[in-house]
């Protein structure tokens, strides 16, 4: 399927695919609006997915790489799903998506995008986001920069 998207799209598709794990990297790094990380756990942190299927398109994501989800801690995954709710809310509550998607991919046969680091999608929906696009055009349509989502939910997340 090819994607209407902005130009920075090009950028991913070219760019040379890191060796290390995205998720393991960026949220040490002292950059949070570049790495698109709205919030910060003691075991899990919030990120804006950076080629999202819909504007809102959230991951909560274990700072520890585990592939497996039966390798969790008690307590990393009380704190993750307690940040899955948090996300629901504030999305709720700022940019008023109709429902959502929310899962993990286990694994690449899966279509997980970052292969042996769980992370969860929440996905914001809205009644006819999916149109004639996708199905006649093969081509998908994301409404809102990224810039634009970050600074509305950034300001949600805030304490």
């Amino acid at each position: 399927m090819d994607h209407l998207w902005a130009p920075w799209r090009m950028q991913y598709i070219t760019k040379p695919k890191e060796g290390d794990c995205i998720f393991c990297v960026k949220p040490k790094q002292d950059n949070d609006r570049i790495n698109l990380i709205l919030h910060h756990g003691k075991n899990n942190f919030i990120i804006l997915n950076a080629y999202p299927y819909n504007p809102g398109h959230l991951m909560v994501v274990f700072y520890r790489h585990v592939a497996n989800l039966e390798n969790l801690s008690n307590e990393e995954t009380k704190e993750h799903f307690e940040l899955i709710q948090k996300s629901v809310t504030l999305l709720n509550n700022t940019i008023h998506p109709a429902g959502f998607n929310i899962g993990l991919n286990v694994g690449k046969v899966a279509g997980a995008g970052v292969e042996g680091h769980l992370h969860t999608h929440i996905v914001p929906r809205w009644q006819g986001d999916v149109n004639f696009m996708p199905v006649i055009g093969e081509t998908r349509v994301v409404s809102e920069g990224l810039d634009t989502t970050y600074d509305k939910l950034r300001d949600a997340f805030s304490p």
